[in-house]
């Protein structure tokens, strides 16, 4: 999980969702959850929806829970059962797999003693503030408690998932080598690209923020001259970018 920053979207497009929200307001509380299922399975804007939030999405459109999986739903991050009158809220909306949509995350949302919501929403807060990545073994572990809810939610360190990002890792670490031994600037900018098309763009991310650690030598021992190159001002450009 990576931040992602917010598309706007078409201002006729989030017209149309705000006058779907004030309709479903009038609806009796009781029957509202009922009215709004209705309302999103017959909105005709999720196409529009999806095309924007495949343009946020990181890779070439994977789930912005897991990175893994290519993103094929629009996830309420506050499930719609929970908080109906957020189904059309565009701020509410996250391309999700259906492995994460439908398996995993579902209708959780867990919150604090005080209602503040614990599920990290990528594109309000940086992940990184409450999750480390232990890299080695491709394993989130939290740094707070709302870290510690979005892996159990969101289901982080399933063994397909902990597995990809090793394997991430290694694809990162070899683009890495050929970008510095490529002689043009095409050959480096097809580097770049393959990192950044990849699933998993967390691996790369984290590997970038941890080179520039204490001890960074020791995270990145079994890969010699790698923190060197994470460290180089061009490179790092090219892979935030």
């Amino acid at each position: 999980m990576i931040r992602l920053a917010r598309a706007q979207l078409p201002e006729e497009v989030a017209g149309r969702l705000a006058g779907l929200t004030e309709r479903l307001r009038t609806a009796p509380r009781a029957s509202r959850t009922t009215h709004a299922r209705r309302m999103w399975r017959a909105n005709p804007d999720r196409k529009a929806l999806r095309t924007a939030l495949t343009a946020m999405a990181p890779g070439r459109q994977h789930c912005m829970y897991c990175g893994d999986n290519q993103g094929t739903d629009i996830d309420h991050h506050e499930p719609l059962s929970r908080n109906p009158l957020r189904t059309f809220d565009w701020l509410n909306h996250l391309l999700a797999c259906s492995m994460c949509n439908s398996h995993v995350k579902r209708d959780r949302y867990p919150v604090a003693a005080d209602g503040t919501p614990l599920l990290i929403d990528p594109t309000v807060e940086d992940p990184f503030e409450h999750l480390v990545l232990a890299l080695s073994l491709g394993e989130y572990h939290p740094l707070t408690a709302k870290g510690r809810a979005t892996i159990e939610v969101c289901g982080l360190n399933r063994p397909l998932l902990t597995r990809g990002r090793v394997q991430a890792q290694r694809v990162v670490v070899y683009c890495l080598r050929e970008w510095a031994r490529a002689r043009s600037a095409a050959n480096r900018a097809r580097a770049v690209l393959t990192v950044r098309e990849q699933p998993f763009a967390d691996v790369c991310q984290s590997m970038l923020r941890q080179a520039v650690l204490p001890r960074a030598d020791l995270v990145f021992s079994d890969s010699p001259g790698v923190v060197e190159l994470l460290r180089l001002p061009e490179l790092r450009a090219a892979l935030l970018s």
